[in-house]
């Protein structure tokens, strides 16, 4: 195959040229048409206190437009913070309050809602363990979440060394009792706080697999050789 001439090779050096510029010269026409579009036309209002001679100067009037175009998209962000803000943190509450009055919908919505507010990232801390216990008798057992070891005035008067244990509900975990049990009647589960949550809610029905399988972390991965 003949190699080609000198002047196929240029038509194409330029063409690759020319397809290199092309998206830049139109980015600098589209940015230009907005300048002129949003700066141009706002830039009088935002800058009447200046001078008519620098406003209208020829040499300024790309200052001008991108002062005027900042300000410009400045205003509409703030805009849309707001709209965010305060619109939508009314109209959430208008639809909340509409849901709420709805029959039967309203108990679904209010549970729901407990639910996620209680078992929220801020307020799985609270709990520290999962445990059984045995409660409300002897022989049935029951699973809860430790929320504290150290009692005050029950720990001295009881004379036992106490855990306090949240006892939750099914399938509505937010409510549930409170119950003070000898640490040596406890027994502390190896599943996490949020698999504890998954058997509550639903009935016993998510088992989370045992053995319990931490997640590995590697702190330095060695990366495995590349074949040659």
């Amino acid at each position: 195959m003949p190699e080609p001439g000198l002047f196929a090779k240029l038509r194409a050096a330029f063409i690759a040229g020319l397809f290199m510029l092309a998206p830049i010269a139109v980015t600098l026409i589209v940015a230009g048409w907005l300048l002129n579009q949003v700066g141009g036309r706002f830039r009088n209002y935002f800058f009447f206190y200046v001078p008519e001679d620098w406003l209208n100067n020829p040499n300024l009037a790309l200052l001008w437009n991108l002062a005027g175009t900042f300000i410009v998209v400045i205003l509409i962000t703030v805009l849309g913070l707001l709209s965010r803000w305060v619109l939508g943190k009314y109209f959430g509450g208008v639809a909340e309050r509409f849901i709420s009055n709805i029959p039967g919908v309203s108990a679904i919505y209010s549970t729901v809602k407990q639910i996620v507010t209680t078992f929220s990232s801020s307020k799985r801390s609270v709990f520290s363990k999962v445990v059984i216990i045995q409660f409300p008798r002897k022989g049935v057992y029951s699973l809860g979440f430790l929320t504290n070891e150290a009692q005050g005035e029950v720990q001295a008067k009881t004379a036992e060394h106490v855990w306090t244990i949240f006892v939750p509900t099914t399938p509505n975990p937010t409510s549930g009792y409170l119950v003070m049990v000898p640490k040596d009647e406890v027994v502390e589960l190896d599943m996490s706080i949020g698999d504890g949550m998954k058997l509550v809610i639903s009935g016993g029905t998510v088992t989370p697999p045992y053995p319990y399988v931490a997640p590995v972390h590697v702190e330095n991965p060695v990366e495995p050789a590349r074949l040659a």
